[in-house]
């Protein structure tokens, strides 16, 4: 089971994450009333999209003995809040033209973006309060 926390104080925006055994902050930037100490909500967002899309690609890529040399993943949340959107650009050196469009077909369905195109559903509950 997948399992992460996030903790924040009565100070700041600064948000302490506990994503499996690894320690991540999160903030926002002075515009949002944060210090900028982390990446915001959004950026972490895109950054869990880039990594499944960067390793996804990298497996795909290694079964069918494809050397990449670099692949990198650039993505842009643009749009209005009520039609947002995401843009992926992939730059990926090493496969041939035929390889690369491959490779962007397979980003359309690694984990993470099939769970964004689909939605999830979010169950939200109370803790039990300790006297």
């Amino acid at each position: 089971m997948l399992h992460a926390t996030a903790h924040i104080g009565p100070e700041t925006m600064e948000t302490r994450i506990r994503a499996g055994t690894h320690a991540l902050l999160a903030d926002e930037p002075p515009s949002n009333g944060g210090r900028d100490a982390g990446p915001a909500p959004y950026e972490l967002l895109l950054a869990a999209l880039g990594a499944c899309t960067a390793m996804t690609l990298r497996m795909y890529a290694d079964r069918k003995g494809w050397r990449i040399e670099t692949l990198d993943v650039d993505l842009r949340i643009l749009g209005t809040p009520d039609a947002r959107h995401i843009k992926r650009t992939l730059t990926i050196v090493g496969p041939d033209a035929a390889g690369c469009a491959r490779l962007a077909e397979i980003a359309e369905r690694t984990p993470v973006t099939l769970t964004l195109k689909q939605g999830i559903a979010i169950e939200t509950q109370l803790a039990e309060q300790t006297a």
